[in-house]
C-alpha cells in the first residue's frame, strides 16, 4: 500500500514496491491528472491496456520490472515524452508501436529483443530524439532507421550486431553512437559522413567502438588514435577501397555470446548496481 497522494499531485512514485499488477497501484487522483508515474524496481509482468487512460502522461517509467509484453494502446498516450521500459523481458513490441505523438526518450535496453521484434512503424517516430537498445539481440539493424530525422542519440551496444546499414549516414543530427560489444568487423564508409569526433574541451560527442572484431586495419586505427583515429580512417579512400573489397568483412563473424543467464531471460531482477 502507498501513502495517499495529495489531490493536486501529478507526479506519482511506487518504486521497489514488489508491486506484481497495476491494481496495487492506488491513485488518489483521477488518471488523466498524472503527468509523471515512476514504476520501477517492481515485479510487474504485463502492462494493462488501460494505460491510455494517463492522456497528460508525460513521463512513464518501468525500468526493472518483469514485463513480456506491452499493450499496444501504449503508442496512443498523446502526450507522453520519456518511456523507458528497459530491463525487462520483452522480445516482442506491440503492432503500431511507432504511432506516438510526441515521444522523444525511449529506453528498451537489456530485454531480448531483435530485428524482427519491431513493428513495422517503429522508425516512423518524427519526435524521437534518444534510442536506447543496447544488450539486446539484434544481428542487423533496419534501414528504415533513416526515417529517425531528428536522433541524436543511438545506443546499440552489446548487441549481436554483424552489420549497419549505410542509411544511418542519413542521420545528421546525430551526436551519440555506441556500437561497442558487438560482432562487427567491418562498418559502411557512408557512416563517415557522421560528425560524431569533436575534438574541444566540452565535447558534445561521443564515438564508442571497442570490444568489436575489427579487421586489422580498422584495429590498428583505434589501438592508435582511439575512437578519432578510427573514425579518421573510416573516412579514408583507404578504407574505403577495402570495404568495397569485403563489406562484411574478412571470414565469419565471432559466435554469438551465450546470454542464457541474461537476468531478462530467467530469473529474478535484480537492481543494477
Amino acid at each position: 500500500m502507498g501513502k495517499p497522494q495529495p489531490e493536486e499531485e501529478t507526479e506519482i512514485e511506487y518504486v521497489d514496491r514488489g508491486f506484481s499488477t497495476f491494481n496495487q497501484v492506488q491513485l488518489r487522483v483521477p488518471n488523466e491528472v498524472i503527468t509523471r508515474l515512476t514504476l520501477s524496481h517492481n515485479k510487474f509482468t504485463t502492462v494493462p491496456p488501460n494505460i491510455s487512460d494517463f492522456v497528460n502522461l508525460e513521463y512513464l517509467n518501468l525500468w526493472n520490472n518483469q514485463i513480456e509484453e506491452l499493450p499496444a494502446s501504449i503508442s496512443t498516450l498523446p502526450a507522453l515524452k520519456i518511456l523507458n521500459v528497459g530491463m525487462n523481458r520483452l522480445s516482442k513490441l506491440p503492432r503500431g508501436f511507432g504511432s506516438f505523438a510526441k515521444l522523444e526518450i525511449l529506453d528498451l535496453t537489456y530485454n531480448n529483443l531483435k530485428e524482427q521484434s519491431l513493428p513495422g512503424n517503429f522508425f516512423f517516430m518524427p519526435t524521437l530524439r534518444a534510442l536506447y537498445l543496447g544488450d539486446n539481440d539484434f544481428e542487423s539493424f533496419p534501414e528504415d532507421v533513416e526515417n529517425l530525422k531528428n536522433l541524436q542519440i543511438l545506443v546499440l551496444r552489446e548487441n549481436d550486431l554483424i552489420d549497419l546499414p549505410q542509411q544511418l549516414s542519413s542521420l545528421d543530427k546525430l551526436r551519440e553512437l555506441h556500437i561497442q560489444g558487438n560482432r562487427l568487423q567491418v562498418i559502411p564508409p557512408a557512416l563517415g559522413n557522421l560528425e560524431l569526433i569533436d575534438n574541444g574541451r566540452h565535447s558534445t560527442k561521443t564515438l564508442r567502438v571497442q570490444n568489436n572484431p575489427w579487421i586489422k586495419p580498422l584495429q590498428d586505427a583505434y589501438i592508435q588514435g582511439s575512437s578519432n583515429g578510427f573514425w579518421s580512417y573510416v573516412r579514408s579512400d583507404n578504407y574505403r577501397h577495402l570495404y568495397n573489397s569485403h563489406p562484411r568483412g574478412v571470414g565469419s563473424p565471432p559466435p554469438k555470446r551465450n546470454k542464457d543467464k541474461k537476468i531478462s531471460r530467467q530469473g529474478k531482477p535484480q537492481r543494477p548496481c
